[in-house]
């Protein structure tokens, strides 16, 4: 996300598009009810899934159909498909569901996502998969014309974070009040400076024993 998180080309010109990609993600069937509802049915984002044709550690419960790896991977086949094609209403009415839920249930599809099927989870394969995700970075920025291996933006947040450190300290050593900053920080320092004024100045950097 960082590397292509710019506002102006490598020539310094105002771009005239967003550049760069917010990632997220879960293992698993976690993101099923953190994010799920939002690809499928919410803005389009398009999606990579990662599955693995081996497990390190299969279970078999008594009583499934499938091992807990092949019950994942259902999930990994089936929702790129989902996003795919969705459902259509005339799908839902031959299911015979209520008409006043047909709006919710019915899918668009034609959602991008891309489906990579790793042999095992071992050090080379997360390497090349790593690879692959670097050289995208990489070309994208080729592409729109930016600088992915630099990261300016970063200094403006350092420099102020070494202001309100000289602030923290003053404050806890010399007892000196919060200035020089806008009224939010300068409020929201004061008050961490009060509800953490048992706080000694001087830490102990040794850890102690226990």
């Amino acid at each position: 996300m960082e590397s292509n998180g710019k506002g102006v080309s490598i020539d310094g010109v105002p771009l005239p598009f967003e550049a760069g990609e917010i990632d997220f993600g879960e293992p698993g069937t976690n993101g099923q009810h953190s994010f799920y509802q939002l690809i499928h049915q919410g803005r389009v984002i398009p999606c990579d899934f990662i599955g693995v044709v081996k497990s390190q550690q299969p279970v078999f419960l008594k009583g499934e159909v499938v091992s807990n790896h092949d019950e994942l991977m259902s999930n990994f086949f089936a929702q790129p498909d989902a996003l795919a094609y969705g459902k259509t209403e005339e799908q839902l009415q031959k299911e015979n569901v209520s008409p006043h839920l047909i709006p919710h249930k019915t899918f668009g599809g034609n959602r991008p996502s891309l489906s990579l099927l790793l042999p095992s989870l071992n050090a080379y394969n997360i390497g090349q998969l790593l690879a692959i995700y670097e050289h995208r970075i990489a070309v994208e920025g080729f592409i729109w014309g930016i600088n992915s291996f630099d990261q300016w933006g970063v200094e403006l947040g350092k420099s102020l974070a070494t202001q309100v450190r000289k602030q923290l300290n003053a404050s806890r050593t010399k007892g000196e009040p919060v200035q020089g900053f806008n009224f939010s920080t300068s409020t929201m320092l004061t008050r961490y400076l009060q509800g953490s004024s048992d706080i000694p100045a001087d830490l102990p950097t040794a850890l102690p024993k226990i």
